[in-house]
């Protein structure tokens, strides 16, 4: 369930580095047939001793100038621990999104996936989560907004006026719908297409100008397996006389070893 700065993994990397100000998803979703998925916990394995190995790329810097990385990332369920009175399952990643190592928490009931964060997290997550990622069971199409919150610490300094700045932050998660698709291990079917969507207005305290952000993230979750693959879009407008900031991410499953649940 790692995270590429955000949130959607194994279990749901999905919720959150996301980033403007635009409901997403404005065109009602009932004009099509509701599917509701049962098991719909069986999308998202999380029994300790799980392993997924990712094959990785990642374009970033601005339009003029862009730079092209290739990585490995290998994401496994690790254990358990306590956030705020809450157990929570570990999942630990050496380097999703090619941002290092790091570790993810997410608590998984009868009623969905609920997110509390990352070690190392960001001054922004920790102010947002936990908050719901996924709802049990699934159904196709629907969406839900994950959060809303207005001038939180960004915890960043983005005009170097040695204040950081504030943040409006919205998230919304959407079940798109079912599909087949290829990726290194192999071809996958009946696979549940997802969308986390995180959008941000960034307040510059030096002169009152407000930078929009946006990450959109695509993921998609095999039967019995989990994530096979994500894609994500980072946005960042121009600050100063930058000319701004695309990064594009995606991961695609390689190899993977689900541990059988123990019986109860």
């Amino acid at each position: 369930m790692a995270k590429p700065k955000c949130e959607m993994r194994p279990v749901l990397m999905v919720g959150l580095c996301l980033l403007l100000g635009v409901p997403p998803w404005s065109v009602a979703l009932g004009a099509e047939e509701s599917i509701t998925i049962s098991k719909s916990e069986e999308y998202f394995p999380d029994t300790v001793g799980s392993r997924w190995t990712y094959r990785g790329q990642i374009t970033e810097g601005p339009l003029q100038s862009v730079e092209q990385k290739f990585f490995t990332n290998v994401s496994t369920v690790s254990g358990a621990k306590t956030v705020n009175s809450v157990t929570v399952t570990v999942f630990h990643d050496t380097n999703p999104g090619n941002h290092g190592p790091s570790d993810s928490f997410y608590r998984r009931d009868v009623v969905g996936i609920v997110y509390y964060g990352s070690d190392p997290g960001t001054p922004l997550e920790k102010q947002i989560t936990p908050y719901q990622i996924f709802r049990f069971p699934l159904k196709i199409p629907s969406s839900f907004q994950q959060f809303d919150r207005m001038g939180v610490d960004f915890g960043s300094d983005m005009d170097r006026d040695q204040t950081d700045e504030k943040v409006d932050v919205q998230g919304w998660s959407k079940v798109i719908g079912r599909e087949t698709i290829t990726v290194p291990a192999g071809t996958f079917q009946d696979v549940v297409k997802v969308e986390a969507r995180m959008n941000m207005k960034i307040h510059l305290s030096g002169n009152r100008r407000t930078v929009s952000g946006i990450d959109v993230m695509t993921a998609w979750f095999a039967k019995g397996v989990g994530l096979v693959k994500y894609s994500e879009r980072q946005e960042l407008s121009a600050i100063k006389e930058d000319r701004g900031v695309v990064t594009e991410i995606m991961e695609e499953l390689e190899d993977y070893d689900i541990k059988a649940a123990k019986p109860h």
